[in-house]
């Protein structure tokens, strides 16, 4: 059997006024500190990061607080806190 080889990912998010970026996922065990986001000049933050084919739940941590990325094309789910994660699915 063949192993699932691993995809560049890369999670990016428009963010101008921000001072510091990270995502965390089901990927990480949703570590706010292990996958920091790089700021370029016009104020998008970008993360890559190797993930095998699969379906994550994920978000931002900006600034200290959670939010979702609005370029989302996966879609969201209800997570456990009342708010919605969201979808990425890698194939």
């Amino acid at each position: 059997m063949a192993r699932a080889i691993s995809k560049s990912t890369t999670f990016m998010l428009h963010a101008p006024s921000a001072k510091k970026v990270s995502v965390a996922g089901s990927f990480n065990n949703w570590n706010t500190k292990e996958l920091t986001a790089k700021k370029d000049p016009k104020g998008n933050w970008s993360a890559k990061v190797s993930l095998k084919p699969g379906r994550y739940e994920y978000k931002f941590f900006v600034d200290g607080n959670w939010t979702n990325d609005s370029c989302c094309s996966g879609g969201c789910v209800t997570n456990a806190f009342g708010s919605t994660n969201c979808i990425i699915e890698v194939k």
